[in-house]
């Protein structure tokens, strides 16, 4: 069916995949084009199928998750990454996020919610479980964006322009870029190369950072 959303399952237990197939099966939208049940064979996977979006268990022998998912998005940077784990671990999830997971929930998270993420992680949009959310928000403000720490928030909120605060505005309330370039009357290009200079400007390395960096800061509310 022209249109569906293309996903890819990793998880190491073919029963969970299993699981996680004939979940998404029932979305007429998305459709699962194929599985791998380690790091080797879901990069070899995506070259071969090229997927939207990849469900990614962060809990694999060998090359785990995080790494498969930070050398997947270093060979194929359009296909988008929702991590899932079983359990809650500061380290882990910090590490997945700044792989380039543009999505994250916990394994006992309802099925809805992981219909949900793969959408928003189709559209550019950030989908992060509520159980993890205030603590990658709480660890990046602790830990900072940066080993040398020498640059303030005010600093960095500084080099960017009137225009692109409007813009990360909006990637802080999880709007796509054909969304951002509707609501500020820009091109969508426009819009995804505004992205791309906040993310340069404020040192960070994906959407779902920019979006948290916004909500500390509160650029969220400015309208």
């Amino acid at each position: 069916m022209a249109g569906r959303i293309r996903v890819m399952i990793v998880d190491d237990h073919a029963m969970v995949r299993r699981g996680m197939r004939d979940f998404l099966d029932l979305h007429d939208d998305l459709e699962v084009v194929g599985e791998a049940s380690d790091g080797p064979a879901a990069l070899q996977a995506a070259a071969a199928l090229r997927p939207d979006v990849v469900v990614m268990d962060l809990v694999m022998p060998g090359l785990d998750g995080i790494a498969t998912t930070a050398e997947l998005k270093a060979r194929h940077p359009a296909i988008e990454v929702v991590a899932i784990t079983s359990f809650i671990e500061e380290d882990r999830i910090t590490a997945a996020i700044e792989a380039g997971a543009s999505g994250f929930l916990l394994k006992d998270a309802e099925a809805d919610d992981l219909a949900a993420a793969i959408r928003a992680a189709y559209r550019g949009e950030v989908y992060l479980d509520p159980a993890v959310a205030g603590i990658v928000a709480r660890r990046m403000r602790t830990a900072g964006r940066r080993a040398d720490g020498e640059r303030t928030a005010a600093a960095d909120l500084e080099r960017l322009t009137s225009r692109e605060r409007d813009v990360l505005a909006c990637v802080a309330r999880g709007l796509s870029n054909r969304a951002i370039a509707e609501e500020l009357g820009m091109a969508e290009r426009t819009a995804r190369t505004h992205v791309s200079n906040i993310l340069a400007k404020l040192g960070l390395t994906s959407r779902t950072q920019a979006a948290l960096f916004a909500v500390e800061h509160h650029l969220d509310r400015a309208r």
